[in-house]
């Protein structure tokens, strides 16, 4: 079948294959860490809705709920980013003002009136599909690579049974803390003006191989002299100079690191130092340091239907030893790569008193 011919019915595919990576996501719906909702509870609330945005990091629906002696509280709840839930279908009509509606949320542990959203459904009893939680389905493998260059998705039918979730989950489980590392742990916020992310920064590498998760990743190669790797998750793009040079001067400091590469037959390996200071690279209050120094390789699989990726991860002033992870993506040549555009209001919804 030629999508020369048949364009609409390769975009549906390509648009439900897609969609049943997003839904077995288990940690899809936060950037933000869990840690600040009780996740053992299940909140439910019904009210009117007084806002809705579609926007990126976050969608958000503010519910007013009316309570004793008829006071009104009003609920303001976290969805995915407006992609994932362009994914699962929503579009900017999803919701009217004025609306009842039935909310499943995690509430927040500081006692606002916040959460992130489980399920909801309409006055009439409609269910409206919103959370990617739980199901397990994914992408069968139909098309074939030439070479690493192309779009890939996180087969997440390959990841290992005891993975745990998101990037900061990850990082808790498999990171060995220095005592530096505990206490700057220990001392991080997600809720506060330390969190990067609040500003529109991006977490630097390795966080784009474990946003595969979600969102697509691409790999151009240029030319003999550069390589372009790029994330749809907050539009990080890195370059790797594949011209032989070396790392710049140590007090050269880039935000996603100096990335330098090389063949080994046809896997590509990536060498990166030279990262800027970052508060909360892995999302849990663990810094980058001076020293922080990650290897990756990509190279096909399975005849180019997925491809192999690994890091190495050290950072002697805040790790000790070195973290190795690996996943398998898969190839999705017609992923949207539309841009992120972080919006800075939705971002720092998450902050207590915004």
């Amino acid at each position: 079948m030629s999508r020369k011919f048949f364009p609409e019915l390769f975009s549906r595919i390509t648009n439900l294959l897609l969609l049943a990576s997003i839904l077995m996501a288990p940690n899809a719906f936060s950037h933000h860490s869990d840690a600040a909702l009780d996740l053992n509870t299940i909140l439910t609330v019904t009210g009117s809705v007084t806002d809705y945005s579609l926007r990126n990091p976050h969608a958000y629906v503010t519910v007013a709920v009316t309570g004793e002696n008829n006071s009104v509280v009003e609920w303001d709840i976290q969805m995915a980013s407006a992609i994932t839930m362009r994914r699962l279908g929503w579009d900017q009509d999803s919701l009217a003002i004025g609306e009842i509606v039935n909310v499943g949320l995690y509430p927040a542990l500081d006692g606002r009136s916040y959460g992130l959203l489980t399920s909801i459904s309409r006055e009439n009893g409609e269910a409206l599909v919103a959370s990617p939680r739980g199901i397990t389905r994914s992408r069968p493998a139909v098309t074939r690579a030439n070479s690493i260059a192309g779009r890939w998705l996180a087969d997440r039918g390959r990841l290992p049974e005891d993975y745990p979730g998101g990037l900061d989950q990850l990082m808790l489980r498999d990171l060995t803390l220095t005592e530096t590392g505990r206490e700057m742990e220990a001392a991080y916020s997600q809720a506060s003006e330390e969190n990067p992310e609040l500003s529109c920064v991006s977490k630097p590498t390795p966080a784009m191989i474990i946003y595969t998760d979600l969102y697509p990743m691409e790999i151009t190669i240029n030319n003999d002299e550069t390589i372009t790797l790029r994330s749809q998750y907050f539009d990080q793009v890195r370059t790797v100079y594949m011209d032989g040079r070396a790392h710049p001067p140590a007090e050269e400091l880039f935000h996603e690191g100096h990335s330098v590469g090389h063949w080994e037959g046809e896997t590509l390996v990536i060498d990166t130092t030279n990262f800027a200071p970052h508060r909360s690279p892995y999302q849990n209050g663990i810094p980058s340091g001076p020293q922080k120094h990650i290897v990756e390789r990509f190279g096909l699989i399975d005849g180019g239907t997925h491809m192999a990726v690994s890091f190495m991860l050290e950072d002697p002033e805040y790790i000790v030893g070195n973290m190795n992870y690996s996943r398998e993506l898969q190839f999705v040549p017609e992923a949207d790569m539309s841009a992120f555009n972080c919006d800075l209001e939705s971002t720092r919804r998450f902050l207590p008193g915004q």
